[in-house]
């Protein structure tokens, strides 16, 4: 039985995941291990392009405890299937051409076929799609970014993700493997 996870949102609303170890291990660890310790909850959500991607965290969810870059998924593990990307996932965020990530997450908002093998599809939505939806649809104001050509926009009002709770069926995931000494984004070492 895959591990579930279910996001509260501030304004009474929720999401509900599947998560996908066999697909994504290492990226499942990171989630499991970023949410169990509550580095996920009261945050906000920081990038919204429409028609694109509803994006947790471009910070590290605002901890250095965060501040981590994950092996490429499948280079770590080459029989792990990598799935496509379309609405309705639940993807890795990633920097630069080798997808290294850490804990930060997106959701689709369309298919995206040039992300397979680089952003893992970690899980999918089973409950909740309607509040992706709406986050989709909120104002949002353009944030002078640091990386050139990146649209990023955040909402007017406040989106707030309250806490994650995990299902987990008894099962204990290990926390992930970590790059050791890594170039960190600079969307986590400064403050715009």
């Amino acid at each position: 039985m895959n591990p579930i996870a279910t996001l509260y949102m501030a304004n009474g609303s929720k999401v509900v995941i599947e998560l996908f170890p066999e697909n994504a291990p290492n990226t499942v660890n990171s989630f499991i291990w970023a949410a169990s310790n509550g580095y996920l909850d009261n945050h906000t959500i920081e990038r919204i392009v429409p028609g694109n991607w509803i994006d947790m965290s471009y910070s590290a969810f605002n901890h250095t405890e965060c501040h981590y870059l994950l092996p490429a998924e499948f280079t770590l593990n080459p029989d792990a299937v990598p799935l496509d990307s379309h609405p309705g996932c639940v993807c890795m965020g990633g920097y630069g051409e080798a997808g290294l990530a850490s804990c930060e997450f997106f959701f689709p908002l369309r298919d995206c076929p040039d992300h397979k093998g680089i952003y893992p599809v970690f899980g999918k939505v089973i409950e909740g799609m309607e509040e992706i939806y709406r986050l989709e649809k909120v104002e949002t104001v353009p944030v002078d970014f640091p990386i050139p050509g990146v649209e990023v926009n955040r909402p007017v009002e406040p989106q707030i993700l309250e806490r994650v709770e995990l299902e987990l069926h008894g099962v204990t995931y290990p926390e992930p493997i970590r790059v050791e000494n890594p170039d960190l984004p600079i969307t986590w070492t400064q403050k715009f």
